[in-house]
């Protein structure tokens, strides 16, 4: 007799208005053995709304690597299970790698029940180009770090989508505008599906003087767009500008390098930052 294994479903779920949820995600959230949710008692107010009484287990970032292996034999066990997080689709900027990772890895099936996610919403609605993107979820919490991720996006031509929490919106934007520029064209979407939904576009040194204005546009969870680098900033170095940019660098740390060797050649500092940091690489 052939062992039939259970499925794993990876479930999406509103992020503000709970008439989002499609009818296929409320039809597997009934029918499945178990729920694995990010938080419960967020999730319970969901499965309450919609008479869901399936039982559930909490799968977040501090318990997914101790859980998995459990939840992996349920499904070799037979057992179909759903994952679901806070907001959203999972595994966004959510938990769940681990889990799905895991079941693929076992020859599990997994598969996707799709419906709701922030950047995906943001972008349909910004007005900003839809056709290449690049979605990099939070920035680091720590100011240098965070500036020196976007010194690598800096150049890049695509729409940038990113993240971002309330206790950071106002410094995040901040090192947006020193490092992308005060003039390149943004786009913060807020508490989208929500009561309180605002989408605000205009040029990054605007967006931070708008959420600057009133403490209230600092609540919330928050997208933030941003237009790709225009043609001048992924102009391709030549000899001369590599040699200034060596140079430098063995004087100078590679951020002080770069910009130094943008207001010599006039070329874009984040090009050169890109090129010195493929530099030290190769050493």
């Amino acid at each position: 007799m052939t062992k039939h294994t259970g499925v794993l479903y990876v479930v999406a779920t509103p992020i503000g208005n709970l008439q989002d949820i499609s009818a296929r995600a409320l039809d597997t959230l009934k029918r499945v053995t178990c729920i694995a949710a990010e938080d419960t008692r967020h999730s319970k107010k969901l499965l309450a709304h919609y008479g869901i009484s399936t039982p559930m287990t909490a799968l977040h970032e501090h318990n997914e690597v101790t859980h998995c292996a459990g939840l992996i034999k349920r499904l070799e066990s037979g057992a179909d299970l759903a994952l679901i997080t806070d907001a959203g689709t999972p595994l966004i900027s959510d938990p769940g790698y681990i889990l799905v990772q895991a079941a693929r890895s076992a020859g599990l099936c997994v598969v996707p029940v799709p419906g709701p996610s922030a950047c995906i919403a943001a972008l349909s609605a910004s007005g900003l180009p839809p056709a290449r993107f690049v979605f990099e979820g939070f920035l680091p919490p720590r100011q240098t770090a965070r500036r020196q991720r976007l010194e690598r996006l800096g150049h890049d031509a695509r729409t940038l989508i990113f993240y971002e929490s309330p206790h950071r919106i106002n410094e995040c934007l901040e090192d947006m505008v020193s490092v992308l520029g005060a003039d390149r064209h943004a786009v913060i979407a807020r508490e989208l599906s929500k009561t309180y939904e605002s989408i605000e576009d205009g040029t990054l040194a605007s967006l931070t003087e708008w959420t600057g204005a009133d403490h209230n546009r600092q609540k919330g969870e928050f997208v933030i767009l941003v237009h790709g680098a225009p043609d001048s900033d992924r102009a391709d170095l030549d000899a001369h500008d590599e040699q200034v940019l060596t140079l430098l660098m063995q004087e100078l740390p590679l951020r002080q390098a770069a910009a130094l060797a943008a207001r010599i050649t006039g070329k874009s500092r984040n090009r050169f930052y890109e090129r010195g940091l493929e530099l030290k690489q190769s050493l």
